[in-house]
């Protein structure tokens, strides 16, 4: 825990990301479809419930948002392979959730639904890790879980660690808990534009690592200034 942490593994950004995932939980919910489109759980339960009675077309609903998870597990790894890819996953959530904002309620939701499948599932893939133990941004199921075995691990054995790992995941929670508040609030407001919230939360979190890299890059380069000096 004592060990330098990586600027996209730091409470900040966890922070910021929970609140996305549940502002769009709760945003797919209230006005596109009813639907939960962060995980895909309930959509397989569904997917065979339709398909075991017959339904094949509406399965169809379920199976869409199912692929474009998949699909953005894959471009993620895909991504990965080019340096600063976090930031780049950062800046396809953020033209993708501006489109999200331009999709009229009048269409069929499917399109959103997948296009906010499909941004869940990079997230997810990317910002696995805080503080250097697993998390995630976009489901509280897994940190709920963890809150609770890092409680009962602290009270039993009294480790500070286990202490500290179950406030962060109770505050990731509440984070994400916050996000489905403001995003309730602001759908009533802004109706489906409420979705580009989520965009400039992204955009802060896409300006906080890029200065981070910046600084990174400004040290190198004056630490390798002085090696010159020093060799002549």
């Amino acid at each position: 825990m004592n060990q330098e942490v990586k600027m996209h593994e730091t409470m900040r950004v966890g922070i910021l990301l929970a609140f996305v995932g549940g502002f769009l939980d709760v945003y797919t919910y209230l006005l596109r479809g009813g639907v939960f489109a962060n995980a895909q759980t309930g959509n397989m339960v569904l997917l065979t419930l339709q398909i075991s009675q017959g339904h094949f077309v509406q399965a169809l609903y379920y199976l869409v948002p199912i692929i474009a998870f998949f699909m953005g597990a894959v471009v993620t790894e895909i991504v990965k392979k080019h340096d600063y890819w976090h930031e780049y996953v950062l800046v396809i959530e953020i033209i993708l959730l501006f489109g999200v904002g331009l999709y009229p309620l009048s269409y069929p939701p499917i399109i959103v639904n997948s296009m906010v499948s499909f941004i869940c599932a990079m997230q997810i893939s990317s910002f696995k890790k805080l503080h250097g133990f697993a998390y995630a941004t976009t489901v509280c199921t897994g940190n709920l879980r963890s809150a609770a075995e890092n409680l009962t691990a602290y009270c039993l054995h009294h480790h500070q660690e286990s202490k500290i790992k179950c406030l962060s995941y109770i505050i990731i929670i509440g984070s994400f808990c916050f996000g489905a508040i403001m995003g309730s609030t602001l759908i009533s407001y802004l109706s489906i534009y409420a979705v580009w919230i989520c965009s400039g939360v992204l955009s802060l979190v896409l300006v906080i690592l890029i200065k981070d890299n910046l600084a990174d890059f400004l040290m190198i380069n004056n630490f390798l200034k002085s090696e010159k000096i020093e060799s002549k």
